[in-house]
């Protein structure tokens, strides 16, 4: 009981040495704030949308979930919107999200593919960022820059699109795909 006590502890402490500075929230923050409470009413698309220009993202704090995507999104060559779009997918931009199949984090990453990305604390918003955003690179290389097929990769994994040539004929992963772009392309 100890151990669990310590581990929350650790987490709160984490959460809040990564939670923006409510004086230095920019558009963007509003932006996404509004995003994710507004996931079923169709309006986060817009909200993305309007928060992935250019300027927006000029005064993004560093130290904010949206300014560690920006910056991982930078640094693999990945178009921040699509990272935003699919942090926004898999979490919510939630930092302590945790799936029923054990995937952690704003990425959603699985303890063996962050671990085969140099990634030692899951629970770390910026390297589970760098960690899931370096995966997207890969796949998106992997797949000759095929969106769709790095989404559904993301989802299903990368050998599931490849044995179906393309999106597997899974549910879950053809809505995936179809609810990051969709947050994308608006």
């Amino acid at each position: 009981m100890d151990g669990i006590s310590s581990v929350l502890q650790r987490i709160a402490a984490i959460e809040k040495r990564f939670a923006p500075n409510p004086t230095e929230e920019s558009n963007f923050a509003d932006y996404m704030k509004t995003a994710n409470n507004q996931l079923s009413s169709g309006e986060k698309a817009t909200a993305v949308q309007s928060a992935s220009s250019a300027s927006a993202w000029k005064n993004v704090p560093a130290a904010s979930l949206e300014g560690m995507i920006y910056a991982a999104a930078t640094k693999y060559g990945v178009d921040p919107k699509l990272a935003t779009a699919v942090a926004t997918v898999e979490s919510g931009l939630t930092a302590d999200a945790v799936s029923p199949a054990g995937a952690v984090g704003v990425m959603q990453l699985m303890p063996d593919t962050a671990k085969a990305l140099g990634v030692r604390n899951l629970s770390d918003p910026r390297e589970n960022i760098d960690g899931g955003v370096h995966y997207l690179k890969d796949l998106l290389t992997m797949f000759q820059g095929d969106a769709r097929k790095a989404l559904a990769a993301y989802n299903a994994g990368p050998q599931a699109v490849k044995n179906y040539g393309g999106v597997p004929p899974y549910r879950e992963t053809q809505n995936y795909v179809s609810k990051v772009l969709s947050l994308y392309n608006q």
